[in-house]
């Protein structure tokens, strides 16, 4: 029997796909299941239990216990890795480290007044438009320049 309007209809009222929806395939009960043709002939069928819907699919248990030893940084070895170490890291969280670090040293030399604010501004903007790779590379900018009060090159 062709169920369409049937499926379609069960589809909307249990609020799932019609790929969801199962039909009874009991041969006694096929004349009753083709004649209804509402949603309240099939909210009944649903209540009798001749139209049910199909539960999601779920993860397996073997599936739970790996992702609980991977977040303890089980299972994550040399073997198990795909792609550089550039590929594998998130580059804003990296990017966020190191401008952290670069503000905190920027902010320790002005506060020791080892630079002036002038300085630390320009130094700030640079560093704010990428233009130190690393801490290393500011503190090479800042001896090249001579930026650093006190200190005679």
């Amino acid at each position: 029997m062709d169920y369409k309007l049937q499926k379609r209809l069960a589809a909307e009222i249990l609020k799932v796909g019609e790929s969801r929806v199962r039909i009874s395939p009991d041969p006694e009960n096929e004349e009753e299941i083709s004649q209804a043709i509402t949603k309240d002939d099939v909210r009944t069928l649903i209540e009798r239990g001749l139209i049910k819907k199909i539960p999601l699919k779920t993860n397996s248990h073997r599936w739970l216990l790996r992702h609980i030893k991977r977040v303890k940084g089980h299972r994550r070895g040399y073997g198990k890795r795909e792609g550089t170490k550039k590929t594998r890291v998130d580059e804003e969280e990296e990017w966020v480290n190191r401008i952290r670090k670069i503000r905190t040293y920027l902010k320790y030399l002005r506060d020791k007044e080892m630079i002036d604010s002038r300085t630390y501004r320009r130094l700030y903007r640079l560093s704010k438009g990428n233009a130190f790779g690393s801490l290393h590379d500011l503190r090479r900018y800042i001896d090249e320049n001579k930026l650093m009060k006190g200190v005679k090159a």
